[in-house]
C-alpha cells in the first residue's frame, strides 16, 4: 500500500518467514542458491535475486512538530509501540520550524536535539505509512504543520502518496481543547492526497473508557493534555501513544503491497 517499496516480496524473490530471529548467513546462501536456477526440460534458466530487497523492512515515518518537546515525547513512545511489530521499522522526523528565532527565544522554547532530522518532502514516497504528530492551535494542527503539508504540492499533483495509510496524534493545552477536533480537521489534509486515515477506534481496550483520572486521546488517535506546559504524560497517556504505533504497524504490515512492479510485470 505504501510507495516505499513496500514489505511483502514479489513472486520473484524468496517468501519472508516469521520469525524473531535473522536468517544465518549459511541459510540465506542455500536459500539464494536453491531460488538462483529454474529447471524446465533439463534447461536451466537463472533468476536474478536480491537479498537486501526480500528482507527490507515496512517504514512508517513519524513525522511531528513539537515545540515543548510533549509532542515529541509521545512520537519516541509511538516508535517503541511501532519497531514492537516484526518487519515493521519506526523513523522519527521533524518539520521545519517557521518562526523566527527571536520569537522562540521571547516564548522560552528549549533547543531541539540533533538526533532527529528534518523530513525531505522528497523522502515521503519511501514510506510505507504515516503518523503525524502536533499541537493544537485554537482547535486545529499548528501553522509549522500545515506549512508542511503545503509544501507537499508537487507530490499531491501526481498522487504520490495514494492509498497510503496514515494517522494522527495530538498535544492540547485543556481537556477542551481540541483531542478529537484538532485530528478531525487534520483528515483533509489526507483527503487530497487520497492517503487512508487509520483511526484506533476503541481498540485500546478498557483504557479508553475509565473516567477516574485526566486523560488525552480519542478514537481519532493517541493525545497528551500539557496544562500550562508543565504536567507529565500520564502512564496511560504515554500507553496509549505506544499502542497506537503497534495498532498502525499492524495494518501497514497486513496491507503493504508488493514491491513496485517492473515494466510489463503484473500481481496476480
Amino acid at each position: 500500500m505504501g510507495k516505499g517499496g513496500g514489505c511483502v516480496p514479489s513472486k520473484k524473490r524468496l517468501p519472508i518467514k516469521e520469525s524473531d530471529q535473522e536468517p544465518s548467513l549459511q541459510e540465506t546462501n542455500s536459500a539464494i542458491s536453491s531460488q538462483n536456477q529454474i529447471t524446465s526440460t533439463n534447461t536451466t534458466i537463472p533468476v536474478q535475486y536480491n537479498p537486501t530487497l526480500a528482507v527490507k523492512k515496512c517504514k512508517i515515518f513519524i513525522i511531528f512538530y513539537s515545540m515543548y518537546a510533549h509532542v515529541e515525547l509521545m512520537a519516541r513512545r509511538i516508535k517503541k509501540g511501532v519497531d514492537s511489530v516484526d518487519g515493521v521499522e519506526g523513523v522519527l522526523y521533524r518539520v521545519p520550524e517557521t518562526l523566527p528565532q527571536g520569537t522562540l527565544e521571547q516564548m522560552k522554547v528549549p533547543q531541539k536535539g540533533n538526533d532527529v532530522p528534518l523530513i525531505n518532502v522528497d523522502e515521503l514516497v519511501n514510506a510505507d505509512g504515516f503518523l503525524f504528530g502536533f499541537p493544537t492551535r485554537f482547535g486545529s494542527m499548528a501553522a509549522q504543520m500545515k506549512a508542511f503539508f503545503d509544501s507537499t504540492h508537487e507530490l499531491w499533483m501526481k498522487q504520490k502518496l495514494a492509498g497510503v495509510p496514515a494517522g494522527f496524534f495530538v498535544s492540547t493545552g485543556t481537556q477542551g481543547g481540541g483531542q478529537e477536533t484538532t485530528a478531525w480537521t487534520a483528515i483533509t489534509q489526507l483527503v487530497h492526497h487520497g492517503m487512508v486515515f487509520v483511526p484506533i477506534g476503541y481498540t485500546f481496550g478498557a483504557g479508553m473508557f475509565r473516567m477516574d483520572s485526566i486523560r488525552g486521546g480519542s478514537p481519532y488517535g493517541a493525545g497528551f493534555l500539557s496544562g500550562d506546559g508543565t504536567r507529565e504524560p500520564s502512564a496511560t497517556e504515554l500507553a496509549l501513544a505506544e499502542h497506537q504505533g503497534k495498532y498502525m504497524a499492524t495494518v501497514v504490515k497486513r496491507f503493504a503491497r508488493p514491491f513496485p512492479l517492473a515494466p510489463g510485470e503484473k500481481h496476480n
